[in-house]
């Protein structure tokens, strides 16, 4: 049986028609003879939404009783029971209520598809797993139902519909997407222009990656290795010299000239691992790569132009930027170089040679180290001024040997030289060999002519089998240490990752590792003063430098007080202080000096993060006030000014009954807009720190009834089990009656209408507990917390029908008191608020005297 295929219907708001596309879908296959099942649709009450339905066969739904409500889902079970060719399941990023299989609906489609049924599906652009907090960093509101990104892409097919920001809201304002008491909020809340903008092309983009995964794909199968310029890639090769700065910055300014360029870095490494490149001035050029929006990518190789080329293929680009040789001219007579190899090679892909001010001036010799230590190369010449001399006193009283067995006796010495001391000692030995040859074992003896010119061949012979081999031992020697060194460096930098990874501040870990790595007194990072910047007289004064960092005993003040101090960048210098390092050592210092200024820019960055953060809370909490708000005031204000405004018309003439039923509304509706707008006061108090809390003994048979009667009717039916012999309270009456009001009013919002909440009382612990219980819907234990945020609403979805500011201001109030507030679930479904006040101290009674 084959799997059945899913399309998706991407949209980047509510509204832009994503339902109303697929249903069209859904028509035309139908049309066509397809056998199409609606399993699901969510119309949101729009009624050219629910014409385009028609005809189609629908499942019916399954009802779920959740916490005393009811619910309805997709019945998955009868719609795998029917077995369609295609089925319509809407809204891909659903969570399902409690009880259903699945806990997400678009596991619900996997088993769809896994049956062989096709599916049609929406979902809109905020609930993307991969890009949910920037989508909540545009609008201000957290989108709790997300979907996998991979679950999306890996659908046949992905349609994105697409609306301008000034059409949607034009459908918003002729009432196509909410309802009329919405409009006004969505339009100056998430509708914005800039929201709807940002939300439109975060949709294209995400598209565009996916139709750029499928060209790959594409490509993969047909076996199609050509460049396709369907978007432009620009890849800059990196070779760990100077003049990769420039390099990346110059292919940066040819991506940004096009619109969603993709900038990618590159440096081939050799594939034998051995050192080459600079890791310093690598690591320095891969954050210049990322900071400017780009990758950086390594590779290996032994062919450098053809390793550069099969990556730029791989990644489609379309330009490839690379530094001009920085070998001299008489080096590229014998070799024409990577750049001139690359543009040869490249076929359809634009190379770019940078020029640079290192261009041309030859590659300037590392200070390499000796293949062997200083002590085995003083035993090689040893080893060749006595050995030689030794094993000539030795032939000599040997009978009958030729010249060639000579020959080959000698080569054996200057092997052992050459494996003894390495190249030097073995170029003496063999020179010192063929004289001792040419002088005792050539006739004529004791002298240096040679009379045959056989033997002159063999002579010659010798000599270049001798330095050949003296070359290749030492150069395995070389290699071999070149080796260890590297292994040995790779080592201590990965444990240096591993060490600020698992750090929770990288920086000082980092300085400290360094310290231990190399057995230092101290280490410090030390940043130019901005007075010093650009003279070089006044940074050379100690005054001239702060530090920023620094472990050990006594971290250096400024370059000059420690033994080696390794630039960073034109500000930032790491100095070093307990004994001199080699110069070998510096490349490994270097890489972690970069990375200590990456780590630096790191921490500074979360710092003034965290110094935004509360702005942006509070912008957050502005936004949502404004928006809430709105609606709170407005609609008092309109039903107060329509009853007073109907009072003082002179053309309808109320009667008395009429009139006081205005008048009650008047009086209703300012009593509410009163409620408001002391409960922001005293939000505003509380976090100003400015609430005045005076605590006096206080009865709960006396608060709770003044409580219930603010409420008005709607709490009549509010049951009350209050103890005669509970004690008082030792809390604010005012406040006491405001968290009431606020948690009674809460639990008549969500409490059935036949099942009124209900309050209870009990003495505990040295304090008073009053329960107020309801049988609503109840809230998920993991959501808690969430009610108690300021202007949030049960599930979070909704902020246009009030303020949400009641339980926030309760807790507030509570704990101003002593107190606190705490959730419960009430048996059988529902949320208890248990209020905790301390209990007031018991008084004693005496009688009057007799």
């Amino acid at each position: 049986m084959s799997r059945g295929e899913l399309r998706i219907y991407l949209g980047a708001a509510p509204g832009v028609g994503k339902t109303y596309a697929m249903l069209e879908e859904a028509q035309r296959r139908a049309e066509r003879g397809t056998d199409v099942v609606i399993g699901l649709v969510e119309t949101h009450g729009r009624p050219h939404t629910a014409a385009m339905i028609g005809d189609l066969e629908q499942v019916p739904r399954r009802t779920i009783t959740y916490r005393g409500a009811e619910f309805t889902e997709l019945d998955l079970d009868a719609l795998l029971a029917r077995r369609p060719e295609v089925a319509v399941v809407d809204e891909l990023a659903h969570t399902n209520v409690p009880g259903c299989r699945h806990d997400k609906r678009w596991r619900d489609v996997q088993e769809l598809l896994d049956a062989g049924i096709s599916v049609l599906s929406t979902v809109n652009v905020q609930h993307l797993e991969s890009i949910n907090d920037v989508v909540a960093q545009i609008t201000g509101t957290t989108q709790r139902e997300t979907v996998p990104d991979e679950v999306v892409r890996a659908a046949e097919q992905v349609e994105l519909v697409d609306m301008t920001p000034e059409a949607l809201r034009r459908r918003m304002a002729h009432g196509n997407i909410y309802r009329p008491d919405k409009i006004d909020a969505a339009l100056g809340n998430y509708f914005r222009v800039g929201n709807l903008t940002a939300l439109r092309e975060l949709a294209l983009l995400w598209l565009a990656d996916k139709v750029d995964e499928q060209l790959d794909r594409y490509r993969a199968q047909q076996g199609i290795s050509a460049t396709w310029e369907a978007r432009e890639r620009v890849v800059v090769a990196l070779t760990g010299g100077p003049e990769g700065e420039t390099l990346v910055r110059r292919a940066a300014r040819i991506a940004a000239r096009s619109k969603g360029a993709d900038l990618l870095a590159v440096h081939v490494a050799r594939s034998d691992g051995l050192a080459g490149a600079d890791p310093a001035q690598l690591a320095r050029q891969r954050v210049l790569t990322e900071s400017l929006g780009g990758t950086y990518h390594q590779v290996l190789g032994t062919d450098i132009p053809a390793a550069l080329l099969e990556f730029a293929r791989g990644v489609n680009a379309t330009q490839l930027v690379l530094g001009a040789s920085r070998r001299g001219r008489f080096a590229q007579v014998f070799s024409r170089g990577v750049g001139v190899t690359t543009t040869a090679l490249s076929g359809a892909i634009d190379v770019h040679l940078v020029t640079h001010p290192q261009a041309g001036r030859g590659r300037r010799a590392a200070g390499v180290p000796a293949a062997l230590s200083r002590r085995r190369r003083l035993l090689g010449f040893a080893l060749a001024g006595l050995g030689l001399p030794l094993l000539t006193s030795l032939l000599q009283v040997l009978p009958d040997l030729t010249l060639t067995n000579d020959i080959l006796l000698f080569l054996a010495g200057v092997v052992g030289v050459a494996l003894v001391g390495g190249r030097w000692p073995a170029l003496v030995a063999a020179l010192g060999g063929s004289l001792l040859l040419n002088w005792f074992f050539a006739p004529p003896y004791h002298t240096l002519t040679i009379a045959e010119a056989d033997n002159l061949l063999a002579l010659g012979v010798f000599v270049g089998v001798a330095v050949a081999v003296s070359w290749v031992v030492d150069v395995a020697a070389r290699r071999t240490r070149e080796a260890a060194r590297a292994s040995a460096d790779a080592q201590t930098l990965a444990t240096v990752a591993g060490g600020v990874l698992r750090g929770e501040r990288p920086l000082p870990a980092l300085l400290d590792q360094l310290r231990e790595t190399f057995g230092l007194r101290a280490v410090s990072v030390l940043e130019l003063t901005a007075g010093a910047e650009g003279r070089p007289t006044r940074a050379r004064e100690e005054s001239a430098w702060r530090v920023v960092a620094g472990v050990g005993d006594a971290p250096p003040g400024s370059p000059s007080a420690g033994e080696t101090a390794v630039p960073v960048d034109d500000r930032l210098t790491v100095v070093l202080s307990g004994r001199r390092l080699e110069a070998a050592d510096r490349r490994v210092v270097e890489a972690f000096a970069a990375q200590a200024a990456l780590a630096l820019r790191q921490e500074r960055l979360a710092e003034e993060a965290a110094t935004a953060r509360p702005l942006a809370e509070a912008d957050r909490m502005r936004t949502a006030l404004l928006a809430a708000v709105s609606h709170d005031l407005r609609t008092p204000l309109a039903s107060a000014k329509a009853a007073v405004s109907s009072l003082r018309s002179p053309d309808i003439d109320f009667d008395s009954d009429d009139q006081a039923e205005l008048l009650a509304t008047a009086d209703e509706s300012l009593d509410r807009l009163g409620r408001l707008v002391a409960n922001l006061l005293d939000m505003s108090r509380l976090q100003a720190g400015a609430l005045g809390v005076t605590a006096v003994p206080v009865g709960m048979e006396d608060v709770v009834p003044r409580a219930l009667d603010e409420l008005g009717p709607p709490a009549t039916d509010v049951t009350t089990d209050i103890p005669a012999d509970l004690p008082a309270a030792h809390a604010d009456p005012g406040l006491v009656e405001r968290v009431l009001v606020n948690i009674v009013a809460n639990a008549l919002r969500h409490s059935p209408p036949d099942r009124p909440p209900t309050i209870t009382a009990s003495a505990h612990a040295g304090q008073v507990e009053l329960r107020v219980i309801d049988t609503g819907p109840g809230i998920p234990e993991d959501q808690w917390e969430h009610v108690f945020l300021p202007f949030q609403r049960l599930g979070d979805r909704d902020n246009t029908t009030g303020v949400g500011l009641g339980l926030a201001l309760s807790r507030g109030l509570a704990e101003a008191m002593g107190g606190s507030i705490t959730p419960e679930t009430t048996p059988g479904g529902g949320l208890t608020m248990v209020l905790r006040l301390p209990a007031a101290a018991p008084t004693s009674a005496e009688g009057p005297p007799e």
